[in-house]
C-alpha cells in the first residue's frame, strides 16, 4: 500500500486481519450529519478492523484523510496524512505527516488567522470550494494503541486535520464556506481558473 507503512508499523502490528473497502456515505446520509461518538476502548477489536477498512478504502481512493462516519460508523476516529508532494507546495511547511490515526481527537485554534484554501470531499464527490480555516492548530488525541498524540499543525497539515475533525461533528466543508460563489464542480472551476491545475485535486482534502 502506498502510505500504509507508518500506520502498519506503529497502529497495527501483530493486529493485521483481512481488510476490505468500505462505501463511502454522501452529503446528504443522516450519518454525516450527527456529531459521532466517543471511542470508550481505541485497541478494541472493533476499532483496530474500523481502522484497517479505513486505511485500505482511503488506499484505494487515494485520499488525504477518512472519517468514520464517512464509511457509515459513527464514531470518533480520523486517519490522515500529508504526502511529500503536498508538503512541497506548501513550501515546506510543516513537512511530510506520516498516515495518522486518531482516535477521539481535539483541536484547538493557536491564533485567529484563518486562509482560504480549496478543499474536496469525499462524501461530496466532484465539488470543490474555497474555505477559511485556522492557520495554526494543535490536535491531540488518542492511538491505536492508546497512547496520547499531540501535534501543533500549519498549512495543509492544519486544514486536513480541521476537515476530518469537522466529520465527527457533522460539518462538511460547504458548510464552513463564507462565499457559496467559491463552490462549485471541480471541472468547471478549474475551466474558470485554469492555475487551479497546480493544487492537488480531489485530494485536497477528504
Amino acid at each position: 500500500m502506498k502510505w500504509a507503512g507508518d500506520l502498519y508499523a506503529h497502529a497495527f502490528a501483530g493486529h493485521i486481519t483481512a481488510m476490505a473497502i468500505r462505501k463511502i456515505a454522501l452529503m446528504g446520509n443522516p450519518v454525516l450529519r450527527q456529531r459521532a461518538r466517543e471511542v470508550e476502548d481505541p485497541s478494541a477489536p472493533e476499532i483496530l478492523r474500523l481502522a484497517e477498512d479505513m486505511l485500505e478504502t482511503l488506499d484505494d481512493i487515494e485520499g488525504a484523510g477518512l472519517a468514520a462516519p464517512q464509511v457509515h460508523e459513527p464514531l470518533r476516529l480520523i486517519i490522515f496524512h500529508v504526502p511529500p508532494e503536498r508538503a512541497e507546495e506548501e513550501d515546506g511547511l510543516d513537512g511530510p505527516v506520516p498516515l495518522t490515526a486518531l482516535v477521539n481527537p481535539v483541536i484547538e485554534p493557536l491564533t485567529a488567522e484563518r486562509r482560504l484554501g480549496w478543499e474536496s470531499c469525499l462524501s461530496a464527490p466532484g465539488l470543490i470550494g474555497a474555505v477559511p480555516r485556522f492557520t495554526r492548530v494543535r490536535y491531540s488525541g488518542l492511538s491505536l494503541e492508546g497512547g496520547r498524540i499531540e501535534r501543533t499543525a500549519e498549512g495543509f497539515h492544519a486544514r486536513v486535520a480541521q476537515h476530518e475533525c469537522d466529520h465527527l461533528d457533522g460539518v462538511l466543508f460547504p458548510m464552513r464556506m463564507t462565499d457559496p460563489s467559491l463552490l462549485g464542480f471541480i471541472e468547471e472551476v478549474r475551466r474558470a481558473a485554469p492555475e487551479l491545475d497546480e493544487i492537488a485535486l480531489p485530494g485536497a482534502a477528504a
